[in-house]
């Protein structure tokens, strides 16, 4: 499996374009395959697939798991989303730092996301498939989060009128979450 892949500001944060065969009857694309990743620098295991379905403006994140680590592999499968990747480990040069990338169904791009890294979605088309891949299974006891439009981070949502989880508006910001934990 042929692939361009391109770093990003974030360590191990990787933008990955798997090609793609297209001829009059539509396309073929391998989502993942596990030696070419692992020659381009995903050299982990997955455990879980999941999928979720969101309508235009739905925005999901920023999310991660605290004592399980989840790393990420994300592509869409129909539609359009801005994909977020922050980096919220406060050792890191790259603290509060986030990169975004458009996926979508038409430039078949994939996300990424190293364990420990905080991730979120904002969908831009009427409606998004989202497939990802995780390291860690989903323990709902071990998630966390911090608030979508923490200023300290400054994620630049493509969207004025954000749909978001009751859960979601309740999360802390970067800096009240680790002045919780200690």
């Amino acid at each position: 499996m042929n692939m361009i892949t391109s770093t990003t500001k974030l360590p191990g944060v990787i933008v990955i374009e798997p090609v793609v065969f297209g001829d009059s009857r539509g396309l073929f694309k391998e989502l993942f395959k596990e030696p070419a990743y692992i020659r381009n620098g995903v050299d982990i295991s997955f455990v879980q697939d999941n999928f979720s379905r969101s309508s235009k403006d739905v925005l999901r994140g920023l999310h991660f798991q605290i004592k399980k680590p989840q790393g990420k592999l994300i592509s869409v499968l129909s539609g359009c989303i801005f994909d977020v990747a922050v980096d919220i480990d406060p050792r890191s040069p790259s603290y509060c730092q986030w990169v975004g990338v458009e996926l979508s169904d038409q430039n078949h791009k994939q996300l990424w996301v190293p364990p420990g890294y905080a991730h979120g979605f904002c969908v831009l088309s009427e409606s998004a498939d989202v497939h990802y891949k995780c390291t860690a299974l989903y323990d709902p006891a071990d998630e966390g989060g911090v608030y979508w439009a923490d200023k300290s981070i400054g994620v630049d949502w493509p969207t004025q009128s954000p749909v978001i989880s009751e859960k979601d508006t309740q999360l802390p910001t970067l800096a009240d979450y680790w002045t919780s934990r200690s």
